[in-house]
């Protein structure tokens, strides 16, 4: 089965990737995962974690907001679209168990993840987190398009590198 392509943009004059009009820079999984394990080294994980929920929420509000208006896309459609874009640029496997955006509910599978692949299926700990602030930005989102101002909280439930078979997340109202 081949991958559905996606179409890459390059600016001739300044090199940068578009994807969906959106600005990408392409690196290998080595080097962000690296970049990761400098700064949960420096400032601990608890504090890296602190940082990069409202960063990765913001991130993906903005990005979940320009699809759905680039694509016409309904609240819970772009939650699927930016889980399929994120499976599609490498951050591993992500698939939709249970989704109520309405209720701010949503459970999330993850396999073939970038970190778990760099850390290793030994790491003893979840190594996902990052993508908890994602999650939470992108099911807030959904949410203010169907009429609530709710906040919820996304965790990492189980992760392969604590030996689990799969990543899994889920989300909650607070």
């Amino acid at each position: 089965m081949t991958a559905p392509r996606i179409p890459v943009d390059v600016d001739e004059t300044t090199g940068w990737w578009t994807v969906d009009s959106l600005p990408m820079i392409l690196v290998p999984q080595h080097f962000l995962v690296n970049n990761h394990k400098a700064v949960e080294a420096a400032l601990g994980v608890d504090a890296y974690r602190a940082l990069l929920d409202p960063a990765g929420h913001r991130s993906a509000w903005h990005w979940c907001e320009h699809e759905a208006a680039h694509h016409g896309l309904a609240p819970e459609d772009t939650v699927r679209h930016y889980l399929k874009r994120l499976s599609q640029r490498g951050w591993g496997q992500f698939a939709i168990t249970e989704l109520d955006a309405a209720a701010g509910h949503a459970r999330v599978r993850r396999e073939h993840s970038v970190f778990v692949n760099q850390y290793g299926h030994d790491a003893g700990r979840k190594v996902d987190y990052m993508f908890c602030g994602w999650l939470e930005g992108a099911m807030e989102y959904a949410g203010t398009q169907l009429g609530w101002r709710q906040r919820v909280h996304a965790s990492e439930v189980q992760c392969a590198a604590e030996g689990a078979p799969h990543c899994e997340f889920e989300v909650v109202p607070r």
